[in-house]
């Protein structure tokens, strides 16, 4: 009996599907731009719906625009004849997706936001379906050929849909100016969220800052040191940074008998500074490179000029990195 080359009929399913996804193009047109704009000036929820593989793209069209801050939920049709027709407000828009566009679990759904006049952007592949009828703004996705031995499986039709919703979600972020900080602030855990974090998110800041005069002596640093935690106390002279003294400078002062002596003498008078803007792992490429366990902040303004004495905005320890798992 023939081996069955697995390797190849994967490469052929994949080669079918790629060349079935360049119809996408003939998509991208006046009701795509009106999809977009629609969406952008919903006043309520994008409410995401579709049955069966069209019902698993809706949930995730939907899961993409809530993570890029475009308020959305998924509503099964077939639910939605059981009681959850409620949750659709009439300042909501429906995206639903349907490739035949026929699918008989939209119909009550279809006619209930007809009803209620709100709006529907249907996406299916036939102009004379059920659902393109009763959109409002009607996306007609090519009919294209499935990638499996059958052709009846769908395999290229959902990939397509699948496109489109990306494209749509990727043309709002531009429209909303959807940027890597905004990212940031759906996305808090995971890797994503721990490379994106920047050093001014978790700096300690303001009155948490300890912070003593050129003027004041050990005694007085010392006292500031432990009861502040962080094991350094900032040496100021007006706004502007003069040094930093440890926990160990202190101890060794005091060790040696040298309260009395002049904090310029005992302060580390070139502290290692970092941008506020900088991420939070390259502030722990830092210390571990130095073998420090904080570092002072300053705006990227300040870190770019050539003047040793700056500004301070925080300080960032390496506890409050390590609290995030930042690796």
């Amino acid at each position: 009996m023939k081996k069955i080359s697995f390797i190849k009929l994967a490469k052929k399913s994949a080669a079918k599907q790629i060349s079935e996804l360049k119809k996408i193009n003939k998509v991208f047109n006046n009701s795509f731009v009106r999809a977009v704009e629609s969406i952008y000036q919903c006043k309520g929820k994008v409410i995401c719906a579709g049955v069966g593989k069209s019902g698993l793209i809706a949930r995730k069209v939907s899961a993409t625009l809530s993570s890029v801050g475009i308020s959305s939920f998924f509503l099964s049709p077939s639910e939605a004849n059981h009681g959850d027709l409620g949750q659709i407000d009439k300042k909501d828009l429906l995206l639903v997706f349907s490739y035949s566009g026929n699918t008989t679990e939209l119909t009550n759904i279809l006619k209930y936001a007809n009803r209620f006049n709100i709006k529907i952007i249907g996406v299916a592949s036939k102009p004379d379906s059920t659902l393109i009828k009763a959109s409002d703004i009607k996306i007609l996705i090519p009919s294209v050929k499935e990638a499996d031995p059958t052709g009846m499986v769908p395999t290229s039709s959902t990939s397509i849909t699948l496109l489109l919703g990306d494209c749509l979600a990727i043309a709002l972020m531009n429209k909303i100016k959807f940027s890597k900080e905004k990212f940031k602030v759906f996305h808090p855990g995971g890797n994503i969220g721990q490379t994106l974090l920047l050093v001014k998110d978790i700096m300690v800041s303001g009155s948490k800052i300890p912070k003593i005069k050129i003027t004041s002596n050990i005694t007085e640093a010392s006292s500031k040191i432990t009861k502040y935690n962080l094991g350094l106390a900032v040496i100021m002279k007006k706004n502007i940074v003069e040094g930093i003294l440890t926990d160990g400078d202190a101890r060794r002062s005091f060790r040696y008998n040298l309260k009395s002596q002049n904090l310029k003498k005992i302060m580390n008078s070139n502290p290692v500074f970092i941008s506020e803007n900088s991420s939070a792992s390259k502030a722990l490429a830092i210390m571990n490179k130095k073998k420090i366990t904080s570092l002072l902040v300053t705006s990227e303004k300040n870190i770019n000029s050539k003047n040793r004495k700056k500004k301070l905005k925080g300080i960032v320890h390496i506890h409050s990195i390590l609290k995030f798992g930042i690796k």
